[in-house]
């Protein structure tokens, strides 16, 4: 009997059937093959299909999703941007808080306060009336003569004794002495302002200097030095020899202490109220306004540098008024006596009170650009008996 796989069919089927298995199995063959080729090409499994193009629809929906992440990080950006341009504007206008206008109730305020500075800056009756170069002023305004000194005559001294209500002008005067510098140089006195009552002086019967012979020092180098003759020396010493001694103490007649010598015994030194760098923006005098191109007059001089800079007193005194206006802003007043007055202005911040004493170590307040102002400075105003003065001809240099 013969055995058949296929029960029922001819050779001719059976050949048909192992034909067809034959296709098939090459067709999956290359197939896998090329499914093979694919996923080495695109890198990805063998058991997974290619990837296929986006289509319009998911090209459009992507599109949207980036739009929107845009649109997240500009969001963000603002979120960021906005509160410092907030922060920064707000500075801005803290430190520029002036007026843009110079309008004529601005002109009235200055003029005002001008006018307030002159009354603190009245002539101080217990002051020396005296000039810059401490020639004593009669009440006329007119220079007293050196009338007191006696050529030919040796200098004698007396004792005075300082009352209440004495100053180095009225003592001069009521002695017949025409220059401070006389009393100041014979009693060695380093500040005038310490002058106290019940205090003692040498009183000079002339007006001179007190002067220590020095090595290498002759009559005819003090003469040439102090513009006085050689002969009104040594009669005013009451010497018979022209040789001087290292140490001698001589009375050198009609001769004056030297401007800066002058100013430091009379408080008068003024140092720069800012030490730290700046910049010297604006003079005393004829100026045009800085908003308005108008010519002007510039009350004093004008100090730029940062904000929160520390101000100090240009010379000892009291603070005479602290308060605000809109033309110098925060300012300070200080009365420094011998008819001296200064002003500080455009302060961000005043760090003294009213009757408060200061030095020249003592911080006043803080630069700023309060009031009428173009940015951060001090303006440094000067008086002196109810005048307005350069205070760059003040200022220690």
């Amino acid at each position: 009997m013969e055995i058949i796989s296929f029960v029922g069919e001819s050779n001719a089927v059976r050949k048909t059937s192992r034909g067809l298995g034959f296709a098939l199995s090459r067709f999956q063959k290359k197939v896998s093959e090329k499914r093979s080729i694919i996923s080495r090409k695109e890198n990805i499994s063998p058991y997974f299909a290619p990837v296929r193009p986006y289509s319009k629809t998911e090209r459009q929906f992507t599109a949207v999703g980036i739009s929107k992440i845009l649109s997240l990080l500009v969001f963000a950006l603002f979120l960021v941007i906005i509160p410092f341009t907030i922060f920064n504007f707000l500075s801005f206008i803290d430190n520029h808080a002036g007026q843009l206008a110079f309008d004529e109730k601005s002109n009235y305020e200055f003029e005002a306060l001008n006018s307030a500075m002159s009354r603190f800056a009245m002539y101080d009756t217990l002051s020396d009336n005296v000039d810059e170069n401490g020639n004593v002023l009669l009440e006329d305004g007119s220079v007293l003569s050196a009338s007191s000194i006696h050529f030919g005559e040796p200098v004698t001294f007396q004792t005075y004794t300082v009352k209440s209500g004495d100053s180095i002008s009225t003592i001069s005067r009521k002695f017949g002495l025409s220059n401070i510098s006389t009393l100041i140089a014979v009693n060695n006195i380093s500040n005038v302002r310490t002058l106290l009552s019940g205090q003692k002086l040498r009183i000079p019967s002339m007006d001179g200097l007190v002067y220590t012979v020095q090595s290498g020092d002759s009559l005819n180098s003090l003469s040439v030095k102090y513009h006085v003759s050689v002969e009104e020396i040594l009669d005013a010493n009451d010497l018979t020899s022209d040789t001087l001694a290292r140490g001698m103490s001589l009375f050198i007649p009609g001769a004056k202490m030297d401007t800066m010598s002058l100013k430091k015994a009379m408080g008068e030194l003024f140092v720069y109220p800012i030490t730290a760098a700046w910049r010297l923006t604006s003079r005393f005098g004829p100026r045009k306004d800085p908003f308005t191109g108008v010519a002007s007059s510039h009350t004093g001089i004008d100090m730029a540098c940062p904000t929160g800079t520390p101000i100090r007193a240009a010379l000892s005194g009291k603070v005479a008024y602290v308060g605000w206006s809109n033309v110098f802003g925060n300012y300070v007043i200080i009365n420094h006596g011998n008819g001296y007055q200064t002003l500080y202005g455009h302060m961000s911040k005043t760090l003294v009170k009213k009757g408060q004493s200061v030095d020249q170590s003592t911080r006043v307040g803080l630069v700023g650009s309060t009031g009428y102002s173009t940015g951060p400075h001090l303006h440094f105003t000067v008086y002196k008996n109810g005048n307005l003065v350069d205070p760059m001809s003040l200022l220690k240099r």
